[in-house]
């Protein structure tokens, strides 16, 4: 058939079924993003005849003999693989000075949508954009661009020195036209498709696979399972240290731990063929008894989800458990003082049970990799994660590779959140590509990462708190029950980082922690925003408020007197020593910011006399970096025409470190970040990277970034002193070259007498503390239970903010993540232990309409630990928000709620009166 696409007549024959959206990309039009494939997310919108449609729902055989735009040319013509545009659309344009997007992967489809909009449409635009998701911005940043706000700073405005700017990111221009290149936007000469079958079984033993028909199918080339895996066992958990995870995963196993585990894979030319395979592979199972509930899990005689045979010993594991159970994954047992002896001494106690329910990460891009033998036949994998040294040294390990011998990178990611701190697909296509010697790719379809990919943990908190008359604690106690599911990947990481800051942040002399990790046949949890610390921080905040309550005092003045402050020790269970310090300390401002943003007026009025108002507050405390080792390596070199090229390891995946390691090491060379080129999240561009996460992008790869970038200023300087005749101290570096009392030396004349460069380390020690405080007003309907919020602010102790506007953003952005896990979002799991939640439609991702806008204050402090004095900020605003919500809706109605999500009927049924008795 015949279609025009941007302006070009292309011709093409869909395939039966095929969608508009793959055929657009077969085609080469990259710009156009798969998130769903079932209409729900907006990422695929492309105009057909000047209108919107999402063209994973339209049949490409209706686009013959019609027009097609996509982003990449909203602004006119194009052809595939042109570079940027002379000029852009006005909806482009406006994306960008606004910077309405992080990860940036929903960003063409939802320009494509605004774009069209009418000025009626635009007054309404949570209804207008009802069909185009965001998991990172949390939505002010898009609504502004719509309406034509301007929030990034002029690179000529003449404020001194890039750091404290909102500059935009660098990629903005190639984001904003469906430039920007992510995973899967890459052309591959003789890409074979991988598909997997999965397991329709909580618990079984594979007898037998019957792969003779499959490899029967036209089109297909190999079949793949556990007799043709790698024996080793490893995680799919990604650290410094391998050994902080249990090794109890294989690539593929004959054991069935969880329904929805991979069984065999199909690769073949085409994902027709391998889907035909899949249907051709015959199984027989013996069905195994199997365990969902972590509590039954670990009494006598549960089902065992791991034969301790097979099973390294626990992370961490240096004394034998207190709780001897196969299903143990990971534990955490500590005590200070006294604990009973606080309680006796306590006026008020209170003690409850805080539970926290799974949910997905929903990065709009799923998990996947592509991968091929380079000319030299060394394994390259190009792959959407936060963590490729980890992942290749992990794949090393997995096919006795040496390091030399294997190449990971990213290109841009479509968001992260935690769930690509793991290797998920990497080494499919990594055996994929060993075993055919061809090009391979594997994506997860959107069904495939709700019941297949990891989840935060779901977590019981039982919280037992109390205090004297005048709000003093005497005793804290925390008894956690973590579900990890059928593998331990971040079970003992998870559970000692929630126990540790939600309790660390209150200076109490007693304290005591139990905390289990328990194995169950149901879909692996994994590392999640906030690191456990989302789920005990509600507990403990809420736990918190209710104390103060019965004690008559007010939430704020509790914090006040309880919290940590410079020189009390920061401790949860142990008195030994750790590397932990105060760099800075703003959560005094914090509390102060939350609380008068909550008493000036402002925010939206109640809804109606029917409606119960209320306020609530929590406060959370985070390390800055994780324990145990974070490594980053940078590299900065001065080129012939006196620019400069970094690179670092970190990956970007709207985290925002792109934009920051250009604003830190152009503040250190006294240039713009324009003139900074950055390489980034590939193997082959440093020595190593730990990995961009647990928010060490700015605080560790920045640190490594500002290291070289001041040994190489103190290199020019010295070669410009030397040419000049005058001392280093007297030479100032500017944007071009360097200014001296014997004149001006040009930075291309010193590129071209030597050669300039300097590497930087940093391990991740010490370690800094950052506060994040939240506070709603909401107003709860007690007929519905539905709830609206008025009013949403949260401070945070940043340090040093690199670029206001985009730490503004991860603010937002962790506030409505944070609030779609209080109010709606739930992995539910069936009576067979199934994902019952496949699709964004039955998940209820907050659209823009469900998202108020977050006003964010900043604290004023400076960090002696972080680069140029900055904290790290992109975890730590989840984390108070389900607390200080629940807390909001107790001020409002009187009734605690201690289970998320908080959904209306919850509401409803707490408010209604109790059934009268029969007479």
């Amino acid at each position: 058939m015949r279609l025009t696409v941007n302006g070009q007549i292309q011709e093409a024959v869909p395939r039966p079924g095929q969608c508009l959206r793959t055929l657009l990309r077969a085609l080469g039009w990259f710009g156009v993003k798969k998130g769903c494939d079932a209409g729900d997310c907006g990422a695929c919108t492309v105009h057909l005849d000047g209108e919107p449609v999402h063209s994973c729902l339209l049949p490409a055989f209706q686009a013959e003999g019609r027009g097609v735009t996509t982003i990449e040319g909203l602004a006119g013509p194009c052809a595939p693989g042109d570079g940027l545009p002379e000029r852009f659309h006005p909806m482009q344009e406006a994306f960008c000075a606004a910077q309405g997007f992080q990860c940036g992967f929903c960003t063409p489809g939802m320009i494509m949508t605004a774009a069209a909009l009418d000025q009626g449409q635009r007054r309404e635009l949570g209804t207008a954009l009802k069909g185009n998701l965001c998991r990172c911005t949390g939505y002010r940043a898009i609504r502004d661009a719509v309406a034509g706000l301007a929030h990034t700073d002029l690179a000529d405005s003449g404020t001194s020195g890039p750091v404290g700017r909102s500059l935009p990111a660098p990629a903005s221009r190639a984001v904003v036209s469906g430039r920007a290149a992510y995973t899967f936007d890459a052309v591959v000469p003789g890409l074979l498709h991988l598909k997997l079958l999965r397991a329709p079984h909580a618990h079984a033993r594979i007898r037998r696979i019957d792969r003779a028909e499959a490899l029967a199918v036209s089109g297909v080339v190999a079949v793949l399972t556990h007799e043709d895996a790698p024996r080793h066992r490893f995680s799919t958990g990604r650290h410094e240290n391998p050994s902080d995870d249990a090794a109890d995963t294989m690539v593929f196993d004959a054991v069935i731990r969880f329904q929805g585990q991979r069984v065999a894979a199909v690769i073949a030319e085409s994902e027709a063929a391998a889907l035909a395979g899949l249907r051709a592979l015959r199984v027989e199972y013996d069905v195994l008894p199997a365990i969902f509930d972590p509590e039954e899990a670990l009494r006598p005689g549960a089902p065992l989800v791991h034969d301790p045979a097979d099973r390294e010993p626990r992370p961490g594991e240096d004394a034998p458990p207190l709780l001897p159970h196969p299903n143990l994954a990971a534990e955490v047992h500590g005590a200070i003082g006294d604990v009973e002896a606080g309680f006796r001494q306590a006026h008020r106690i209170h003690e409850a049970d805080y539970v926290s329910q799974r949910v997905q990460h929903v990065h709009l891009e799923t998990h996947g990799a592509l991968g091929w033998l380079d000319a030299e036949g060394r394994l390259t994998l190009r792959s959407s994660t936060q963590v490729p040294f980890l992942t290749r040294d992990a794949l090393c390990r997995l096919f006795d590779l040496d390091r030399d011998r294997v190449r990971v990178f990213s290109g841009r990611v479509g968001g992260g959140f935690g769930g690509k701190q793991e290797m998920l697909t990497e080494d499919l296509v990594a055996l994929a590509v060993l075993r055919t010697g061809r090009p391979v790719t594997y994506e997860m379809t959107r069904e495939e990462s709700f019941t297949a990919a990891t989840t935060r943990h779901p977590m019981r908190v039982r919280v037992k708190i109390g205090a004297r008359a005048d709000g003093r604690l005497t005793a804290l106690s925390l008894h956690v029950l973590s579900n990890t599911g059928a593998y331990g990947n971040h079970a003992g990481g998870v559970l000692h980082h929630g126990c540790n800051e939600s309790i660390a942040a209150y200076a109490c002399p007693n304290k005591r922690v139990e905390g289990y990790a328990a194995y169950t046949h149901t879909l692996p949890a994994g590392a999640f925003r906030g690191y456990g610390l989302s789920q005990t921080i509600f507990a403990v905040e809420s736990a918190l408020d209710e104390l103060a309550r019965d004690l008559g005092i007010d939430p704020f003045a509790m914090r006040r007197l309880n919290a940590v402050r410079p020189g009390d020790p920061m401790v949860s269970t142990s008195l030994e020593p750790h590397d932990v310090i105060y760099g800075s300390y703003g959560l005094d401002q914090c509390l102060d910011l939350v609380e008068a943003a909550l008493a000036d007026g402002s925010g939206e009025p109640p809804p109606g006399p029917d409606w119960r108002i209320g306020q609530g507050m929590a406060l959370a405390m985070i390390d800055t970096i994780p324990p145990r080792g974070h490594l980053a390596h940078a590299r900065i070199r001065l080129e012939p025409d006196g620019t400069y090229a970094l690179s670092v390891g970190t990956a970007e995946f709207g985290n925002g470190t792109s934009t920051v390691h250009g604003q830190i090491a152009a503040e250190v060379l006294g240039t713009s970040p324009e003139r900074i080129r950055l390489i980034q999240a590939d193997t082959d561009a440093v020595a190593h990277d730990t990995g961009a996460y647990g928010s060490t992008g700015t605080v560790v790869a920045g640190q490594a970034n500002f290291r070289a970038a001041t040994a190489l200023a103190q290199r020019i300087r010295a070669a410009a002193a030397e040419s000049a005749g005058v001392a280093p101290a007297e030479c100032r570096l500017t944007g071009d070259g360097v200014e001296t009392p014997g004149g001006f030396v040009p930075l291309t004349d010193l590129a071209r007498e030597a050669v300039f460069e300097a590497a930087g380390v940093a391990d991740g020690s010490p370690r800094s503390v950052a506060f994040n405080v939240q506070g709603f007003r909401v107003a709860v309907h007690p007929g519905t239970g539905t709830i609206r919020i008025l009013k949403s602010v949260q401070a945070a102790d940043a340090g040093t903010v690199i670029n206001p506007m985009q730490c503004r953003g991860q603010i937002e952005g962790g506030v409505a993540q944070a609030l779609g896990a209080a109010l709606y979002e739930d992995v539910r799991i069936d009576a067979a232990g199934g994902v019952v939640t496949r699709t964004l439609r039955n998940y209820h991702v907050p659209a823009m309409a469900d998202v108020p806008v977050t006003q964010v204050l900043f604290a004023d402090t400076h960090d002696n630990v972080g680069p140029l004095g900055a904290k790290s900020m992109s975890e730590a605003p989840y984390n108070p928000v389900a607390a200080a919500l629940g807390n909001a809706i107790r001020d409002a109605t009187g009734v605690r709620l201690t289970a998320t999500p908080f959904a209306p009927d919850r509401i409803f049924r707490k408010l209604a009166p109790a059934p009268k008795a029969s007479a």
